[in-house]
C-alpha cells in the first residue's frame, strides 16, 4: 500500500465582506499556482480596525497539499 505526503502552509486572506469571503480568497488565490490542494483549516480570525470602525476581516489558513517529486 502506497502513503502519501502532503505540505502544509500558512495563508491569510482579508476581505472587506466577511471572515469566509477572507478564506476563499486565500484558497483562491493559492489555487492558482499550488495543485491538488486538500484541506484549509482556519486557525485564526481577526479584523483590522481604522479609527474605531471595523475596516475588514482576517482569515488565518493552514492549507494542504499534495507533495509532489
Amino acid at each position: 500500500m502506497a502513503g502519501s505526503t502532503y505540505k502544509i502552509i500558512e495563508l491569510v486572506g482579508t476581505s472587506d465582506v466577511s471572515w469566509e469571503e477572507a478564506a476563499k480568497t486565500a484558497v483562491e488565490t493559492a489555487g492558482e499556482s499550488l495543485k491538488d490542494l486538500r484541506i484549509a483549516e482556519v486557525t485564526k480570525l481577526d479584523v483590522t480596525i481604522e479609527n474605531g470602525k471595523l475596516t475588514s476581516y482576517r482569515t488565518r489558513i493552514n492549507v494542504s497539499f499534495k507533495y509532489a517529486k
